[in-house]
């Protein structure tokens, strides 16, 4: 990939919750079209590093570039936070849907009132997307009447109708029954088949090892080892990366 652009850049960043810190000087870059795991320990700051690439956090040292928008700056501006908006999608743990709005109403909702479509064609585009997740049945119901599994596939679907770059996935499996994970994976798998550039903090190694191009393993906000994603998580260098990988599953869901 030594043609690859760059979407996503990281020059030292840091991150601190007051006297905590939480991200130590990362450095690195995600291309496009690349999809990278984020692995680690709970607190190693993987969610954290996720929330800065879209501005949810402000980063207090270093630099970071997405789809060439510094977000190093204290201030920005609501167009640029629009744009950034649009171009990098958000799929959460808890799916963060409206539960009075109708799926078809939670999907044409941003592209209304970010991209200005009109309701007949953000309709068009939530449909379509709906139909990619394997939904389009489920247009008129209402966020209680879905399964988990149900719920994120939306989420998804409600994040692509904004038409982003960039894709991030913070553990999309971590609030679902075992039995619905896999339908979820297979639509994250889809997309990243078809090119789209995703960045998924996960506990699925089996899906991180199959799918992802490159794995980084956080460590005390720091990686602490990155590299192709089977070589990683079959061949580990760091001690504390082979402790971590032990206590993990990798069975297929």
């Amino acid at each position: 990939m030594s043609d690859a652009v760059p979407a996503i850049i990281f020059e030292q960043v840091e991150k601190s919750f007051g006297p905590l810190r939480v991200l130590n000087g990362i450095d690195g870059c995600i291309n496009e079209g690349e999809v990278v795991a984020i692995i680690g320990s709970s607190g190693c700051g993987k969610s954290t590093l996720l929330r800065c690439i879209n501005r949810l956090e402000t980063i207090n040292g270093g630099r970071l570039t997405v789809n060439g928008m510094d977000l190093s700056k204290p201030n920005m501006g609501i167009s640029q936070l629009r744009r950034l908006r649009a171009d990098v999608g958000m799929v959460f743990q808890q799916f963060n849907l409206f539960p009075h709005m109708s799926v078809l109403d939670n999907l044409t909702l941003s592209p209304r009132k970010v991209l200005k479509q009109s309701a007949k064609e953000s309709s068009r585009t939530a449909r379509f997307y709906l139909d990619k997740v394997g939904l389009s049945e489920k247009a008129d119901a209402y966020p209680e009447q879905l399964s988990g599994g149900q719920k994120q596939r939306v989420a998804i679907a409600r994040s692509l109708c904004m038409k982003p770059k960039i894709l991030l996935f913070d553990e999309p499996t971590s609030a679902l029954d075992p039995e619905l994970v896999g339908e979820v994976l297979t639509v994250m798998q889809q997309l990243a088949e078809e090119g789209m550039t995703m960045v998924v903090v996960t506990h699925e190694m089996q899906f991180a090892r199959e799918v992802a191009h490159r794995v980084l393993f956080l460590n005390k906000g720091c990686v602490e080892e990155e590299g192709p994603a089977r070589q990683v998580l079959t061949s580990p260098k760091s001690d504390r990366l082979r402790t971590f990988l032990s206590r993990m599953s990798f069975t297929k869901v």
